[in-house]
This record gives C-alpha cells, structure tokens and sequence, in this order.
C-alpha cells in the first residue's frame, strides 16, 4: 500500500496536479490566453450555477486588469496592487474562462 501511495503522489506531482502555493482546492488552473505577463496567476472555480475567474498580481508592480471570458463580456479593467487577487463572475454555460488581459 506504501509503494502504491508513493507511486501515486510521483505521478500527481509530475502531473502538475500537487502545487506549492497554486490556487484554492477545487479551482481550475487555467492556461492563460489573455496578454497578461507570465507573473499574474489565474485560475477558475466552478459552483452549481456560476463560476469565478481569478487573477492574482504576483507582479513586482501595479497592474490594470480584467477576466478575459469568451463568447461574452469579459470583466471590468481593475488597478490590482502586487498580491492582490480580482475576480469576475458568470453564470455556468456555453462561456469559457480565458484568463486576464491588461488594460
């Protein structure tokens, strides 16, 4: 049972599945098709009837940005101070998180 478990986690961590310091149990680490710079963490989490999209400025510098969603309208442009994290929220459907774009 031992080497089973340790086979398991060496697979999820080569897997990207196990991560430091990612997002939220349950969220979707998203890859990011927005024109926001590699430092901007995003993510999504899924509920009954909406989902969330994350950023998180890991930046060393103030941003402007927004969730990017497709087939609708994305969030609105916020000024996000280094560590700080904006959302934007929709209802579940045919719309798919697309991560953040700068303003």
């Amino acid at each position: 049972m031992r080497r089973l478990t340790s086979t398991l986690l060496a697979c999820a961590a080569a897997g990207g599945i196990l991560t430091a310091a990612g997002p939220a149990v349950g969220a979707t680490a998203a890859v990011p098709a927005g024109n926001a710079p590699s430092c901007v963490a995003v993510w999504q989490t899924k509920g009954t009837v909406t989902k969330t999209g994350y950023a998180r400025n890991d930046c060393n510098r103030r941003l402007r940005l927004k969730i990017k969603w497709a087939r609708g309208t994305d969030g609105s442009c916020h000024t996000v101070d280094r560590g700080r994290t904006i959302s934007s929220k929709v209802g579940r459907g045919p719309r798919t998180f697309d991560g953040a774009d700068l303003c």
